[in-house]
């Protein structure tokens, strides 16, 4: 019998389901680091929540473990990388708590807009200060909404029915997605500019870690108020406390901080300030659903080897396994190349076609679109795997499509991936060799055979004698060292595309020389 521990609170209904399908579980809340790492070893799965710090040195001797799972979205208390390593697959329950924490994105914006908090705690020291707390409307009051995904777009939904203006600022929201939520896509300065509150809804990534920057709060509206209910680390603190003080920003409303738990922050003495900890998906609606997902997911993996919502392994059924994997990371390999040359100035990602070729074109579709589409969205978008991908695509009005084609032509299968973005049709070819390893074949209709590498610089270039010596050069006096290096053009003298991997990452300066270099047309580095 397989055996099951969860060491954060759950539900009873969650432990009753694993009760109901035979798996033998064991509760056992409050754990030490050291209490958790003497008894891992008994167990085949590990339900958790966020109290719980799977670590490395947890992993390294839980030597049953196969899967562990998140009854939540965030797995920073997951070393998702180990587990990997050795072989656990890590599932979380992106979509349970959605609404509750778009709910509490709302709630706190009422309470800034009425002064809540204060009022009541006035009122509760024997004071009736009915003239001191004079608040504002929400009805047709202007929503500057950072991030309009799965939780910003509830937002705008209600925002919307309060009679409020929806301004959006979300680079992977289409036009037509935001016609269809009545709101409005404007870029990240008018929404600055013309909110009269402000709600952030984006994962915290590199792209918009301070994307409420000292500069940014700057352009705001004098008297805007702003609510953070997704991740510390978006906005500005310091910068905050002093637009609160200033009184520029009239008000904030925060439940999450960059450093948690937040016991102590300079913000807490400000009156303008309501500050909730961390309590966004805490519902019991939320922690139900959680809970229920995640028995759910973590019995059905460990008694049938279905795999879903899984951050580090393709979702799929056993039975389909061994024949899809393979393509499943050729796919998802294909559309992480063609993310990461989309580049912001590119605009607004509005169409994803994939094509199934020879021996590809059978197979079942569903989850090798799901995988190119990690691969495209992965790198902007927290927590997206194979089944929230095409959700997230979804909800930003991108328009996916398939195609298939049995034909045989120079290669026994063939998987290709075009992404549009404005006027550009950007597309990546792969296959298979021999045994079951991707490789890339065509990029832009250029023929360039190579191998995935961790380490990739990719350059475009017109075809002229003396590139290649001068682009080789300048990686060889800035110590950057090539493994392979392979080339492809349209025709003599035309466009041509190399694609280097290298034995680390090439430095951005070094990068910036290779862009400079003539002839060069475009240089991005690729990690994989």
């Amino acid at each position: 019998m397989v055996k099951v521990l969860i060491s954060d609170k759950l539900s009873p209904a969650a432990i009753a389901i694993f009760k109901e399908r035979g798996v033998d579980v064991d509760v056992k809340t409050g754990l030490t680091p050291a209490e958790l790492r003497a008894i891992i070893g008994e167990y085949d799965g590990l339900a958790i929540r966020s109290a719980t710090k799977v670590t490395k040195e947890v992993l390294d001797v839980a030597t049953k473990l196969k899967v562990i799972g998140r009854a939540g979205i965030g797995v920073d208390n997951v070393d998702v990388k180990s587990a990997t390593s050795r072989g656990v697959v890590v599932m979380n329950t992106p979509f349970g708590n959605a609404i509750t924490t778009a709910e509490h994105a709302i709630a706190l914006m009422f309470a800034l807009a009425r002064q809540l908090p204060e009022a009541s705690a006035s009122t509760k020291a024997g004071k009736w200060e009915k003239n001191r707390f004079m608040g504002v409307e929400l009805t047709a009051k202007t929503l500057g909404l950072i991030g309009c995904g799965n939780i910003g777009s509830i937002v705008a939904d209600r925002a919307v029915g309060l009679k409020m203006k929806v301004l959006a600022y979300d680079p992977y929201l289409t036009e037509a997605r935001a016609v269809q939520l009545g709101v409005e896509k404007v870029d990240l300065d008018t929404a600055l500019a013309k909110a009269d509150f402000i709600t952030i809804h984006t994962p915290l990534t590199d792209a918009t870690r301070n994307i409420l920057s000292r500069e940014a709060i700057a352009k705001t509206k004098k008297g805007v108020r702003i609510v953070n209910c997704a991740r510390g680390g978006l906005l500005d603190e310091a910068a905050l406390y002093d637009a609160l003080v200033s009184g520029h920003v009239a008000g904030a409303a925060l439940d999450v901080f960059e450093v948690e738990p937040a016991t102590d922050s300079p913000l807490f003495a400000l009156e303008n300030v309501i500050a909730t900890p961390h309590l966004g998906a805490a519902t019991t609606e939320a922690q139900e659903n959680v809970a229920l997902q995640v028995a759910e997911q973590i019995s059905d993996f460990l008694l049938t080897g279905a795999v879903v919502n899984a951050l580090n392994m393709p979702s799929v059924s056993a039975e389909e396994a061994p024949r899809l994997r393979p393509y499943m990371e050729l796919s998802r390999l294909l559309g992480a190349f063609a993310g990461q040359l989309t580049q912001a100035k590119d605009g607004v990602i509005k169409r994803v076609l994939v094509e199934y070729e020879g021996a590809a074109a059978p197979l079942n579709h569903r989850p090798l679109t799901a995988a190119a589409l990690a691969g495209l969205l992965g790198p902007v978008m927290e927590g997206v795997n194979m089944v929230s991908a095409p959700v997230f695509a979804r909800d930003h009005g991108i328009e996916v499509s398939e195609g298939s084609s049995e034909r045989v032509g120079d290669y026994q299968s063939l998987v290709r991936i075009s992404v549009t973005t404005g006027d550009q049709t950007r597309a990546v070819t792969g296959t298979l060799i021999g045994n079951g390893k991707p490789r890339l074949v065509e990029i832009k209709g250029i023929k360039v055979e190579a191998d995935f590498a961790p380490h990739m610089l990719y350059v475009t270039n017109k075809d002229k004698p003396g590139f290649i010596g001068r682009f080789g050069m300048l990686l060889a006096e800035a110590g950057v060292n090539i493994a392979t290096f392979h080339l492809g053009r349209a025709a003599e003298g035309e466009d041509a595309i190399c694609l280097v991997s290298t034995d680390g990452t090439t430095p951005a300066n070094v990068l910036a020389q290779v862009r400079a270099l003539p002839l060069v047309m475009q240089a991005t580095t690729l990690t994989f």
